[in-house]
């Protein structure tokens, strides 16, 4: 792991300046001549070395990042049940169909096995394949049990280094896209090292791993690289349509691998709607990167079995609103500045009226609900009022669905990037209003090209891109914690990409009355050089220290729990409690389930939020009702929940279960006036005075430090 910083300076890939009219003259064949194949053979010795440093520093972060897994779990050493509880809440959950495919009989009963699913929700059989996004566990376990390689890997190996494999190509996308933008593999050297430096911030892979975003990032930035070059000028039309294959390729496995892809790429179409509006990109590549997206999220759909979510995303309703519009308003990007502010704002508020009203009528017909917890949330989280919504509370009380902690900048000023990243931002966006303002202002073409010159790095169509879709993701990350990979990533693109850009330092000494080829050329190269330095030097010590350092993995009440429950309960028990415990009764010991993490689904929350009156105010009947109404065999009761200080009053799990119920919550504090105090005590409480309205119902068979299971009584 020595070369993790490795030190890499050299030119870029921009050819050299012209040699004067009185050299050409002299010799015009053999000069000329000369300098072309002097040009070609740089330009393939430049892209070999950044080829073969972007590839090393791919499989370097594969290999850092998986050492970092094993020495803080000792993962090699642990039990099987050990490895499969570090695979916390959700992650399990996915990870247990993987090992569902791998042990049936064959690939054929283990598809039947989730598309016909009754392990998962008790009581009810579910398509897996439509409802969640696994297709990637799937394809895995069947190449894992037609390869040659069951001798020499586990199952478990070959899943978790397939993902870190995955943060190789992630690395080299992000590597390519700021080759790419500023001409010169410096840049991109500059972006992977400070995306190993930023790794708290830019990725947490190495501790959960099979977390949907895992898979879908790399091929995320793929898409990006892709859309970067597509939107470079003068490329070849073979180029131009390989690019397309290749965008389309990387939307589509980014759509199919995630549950929220369709929000991204949203975000990502609201990106490419504002550049053309003020015809910052080429309209024709523009409609083909909306097609690709539907077309993409369209064949995820048909692979998920028509999967209602997908076809009412916002996604489809708004780009096949553009699409419309612009068939609609013709000659929108003509006439005077007032004349096209004018068509700009109709244009704007038509397309708006389109995605609401397609979006409506969709949801309507197809009667879809899947996803109106996420709106909830949103108008919640925004300001539109109050809620006391269980499912929307719970996503607002968490942490990584709250707002961007500060430190994080903090962080990320260490290694210089928040600072670079401000600085580029700040420069790119005074160019990009300007050039904004004189498209719409449509100055002639003698005005332009005078001011070209200034604004160059604004008027490149993959720059312009890659500005808009850093400053909404962005908004996003600063909104929402949890999305902010999806920034911290592409920052490290867009900062390394300003610091090697000869658009960004031509202006900046033109301004100065500094400006010479040559000095613009050795700021050019000696800024990102000492930037890299200063980082190895700096941050070299603490990931070496942070490579020898071991600890190992230790949680033996949970297993205590797991293997309990495969060694005293029938294959055909179904277990209720909370959804982040229940993932792993699910992988650990294959038992039915109640409910899970998986919370795209609107009978599937309803289902918790009664589950979930184990931890509230309610009398033992009702409790044991509402679990049998389930399929109930056995409830599963933590402490941690009970009795939560994790949280403050108002956002522990028990707190949102009183106040959804109508009731006081407990504690010191304020309570809303119209909230009244419950009749029974708390059931997770009470249950273990052993009282007889609660033995006659509940008989406790397993108890530790942690949990508590109670078998229900079956009743005639």
């Amino acid at each position: 792991m020595t070369t993790v910083r490795q030190r890499r300076v050299g030119k870029g890939t921009e050819p050299a300046e012209d040699q004067p009219s009185e050299e050409k003259n002299v010799k015009p064949d053999g000069k000329i001549l000369s300098d072309h194949a002097g040009r070609k053979l740089w330009n393939i010795l430049s892209v070999t070395v950044g080829g073969i440093a972007a590839v090393s520093l791919g499989l370097l972060t594969s290999v850092y990042v998986a050492t970092l897994h094993e020495n803080d779990l000792w993962f090699s050493n642990i039990k099987e049940v050990e490895r499969e509880i570090s695979f916390r809440t959700e992650c399990g959950l996915y990870y247990s169909y993987y090992k569902q495919m791998i042990q049936a009989s064959s690939i054929q009963q283990g598809l039947h096995g989730l598309v016909y699913d009754n392990k998962t929700e008790s009581v009810r059989t579910i398509n897996i394949l439509e409802r969640m996004n696994v297709y990637q566990e799937v394809f895995l376990s069947i190449l894992y049990r037609i390869l040659p390689i069951q001798q020499y890997l586990e199952p478990v190996y070959f899943y978790i280094y397939t993902l870190f494999g995955l943060q190789a190509v992630y690395v080299i996308a992000l590597y390519v896209t700021s080759w790419l933008l500023s001409g010169t593999w410096l840049s991109g050297l500059l972006a992977a090292c400070w995306y190993i430096t930023n790794r708290i911030d830019t990725t947490r892979v190495e501790f959960t791993i099979p977390l949907r975003e895992n898979w879908a990032l790399p091929f995320f930035a793929v898409q990006i690289a892709a859309i970067t070059y597509l939107l470079r000028a003068h490329i070849q039309p073979v180029q131009e349509k390989l690019t397309l294959v290749a965008v389309f390729m990387a939307t589509f496995l980014f759509s199919l691998t995630w549950q929220f892809n369709q929000f991204m790429m949203l975000i990502q179409a609201l990106a490419l709607f504002i550049l053309d509006c003020f015809d910052m990109l080429p309209t024709a590549k523009v409609t083909w990167l909306y097609v690709i997206q539907i077309s993409g999220l369209l064949l995820v759909c048909v692979l998920q079995f028509f999967n209602s979510m997908i076809l009412g995303s916002l996604l489809i309703s708004f780009n096949t609103s553009v699409l419309i519009a612009r068939t609609i308003q013709k000659n929108l990007k003509r006439g005077s500045l007032l004349n096209r502010l004018g068509k700009l704002i109709l244009h704007v508020l038509l397309v708006l009226c389109l995605t609401l009203t397609i979006n409506k009528f969709i949801k309507k017909i197809l009667n879809l609900e899947s996803d109106e917890h996420i709106f909830k949330f949103l108008k919640a989280k925004f300001g539109f009022g109050a809620t006391r919504d269980f499912d929307a509370n719970l996503y607002l009380c968490e942490e990584a669905f709250g707002l961007l902690p500060l430190n994080t900048f903090s962080r990320l000023s260490d290694t210089l990037l928040f600072y670079v990243y401000v600085f580029v931002l700040f420069l790119m966006t005074i160019g990009a209003v300007i050039v904004a303002f004189q498209n719409l202002s449509g100055s002639n073409q003698v005005d332009f090209m005078e001011k070209m010159e200034e604004c160059t790095v604004t008027l490149k169509p993959d720059a312009a891109y890659n500005l808009i879709h850093t400053v909404l993701f962005g908004c996003l990350a600063l909104s929402t914690m949890r999305m902010k990979y999806l920034w911290t990533s592409h920052m490290c693109v867009f900062a390394s990409f300003g610091l090697c850009s000869t658009e960004v330092w031509r202006p900046i000494l033109r301004c100065i009355h500094l400006y010479t080829s040559q000095r613009m050329h050795v700021i050019k190269y000696s800024v990102p050089i000492v930037t890299l330095l200063y980082i190895s030097y700096k941050f070299w010590p603490g990931i070496m220290d942070e490579l020898s350092e071991l600890r190992e993995f230790y949680d033996p009440d949970t297993v205590e729990l797991m293997n309990w429950i495969k060694s005293n309960t029938p294959n055909t028990a179904v277990f209720a409690g909370s959804m982040q415990l229940l993932a792993g009764v699910k992988l650990c010991t294959g038992r039915t389930l109640t409910n899970h993490p998986h919370y795209e689904d609107k009978n599937l929350r309803e289902r918790t939020k009664q589950i979930y009156q184990i931890y509230a105010k309610r009398s033992p009947d009702d409790v044991y009702r509402i679990l049998r109404s389930f399929g109930t065999d056995y409830v599963i009761l933590e402490d941690s929940i009970c009795y939560e200080r994790r949280h403050s009053r108002g956002c522990r799990l028990r707190d949102l279960l009183d106040v959804a119920n109508g009731h006081i919550m407990d504690g010191l504090g304020e309570n809303e006036p119209d909230l009244k105090p419950s009749l029974y005590p708390r059931f997770c409480e009470e249950i273990k005075r052993n009282l007889p309205s609660y033995t006659t119902h509940f008989t406790r068979v397993f108890q530790n430090k942690t949990f508590h299971v109670y078998k229900l009584a079956k009743h005639k």
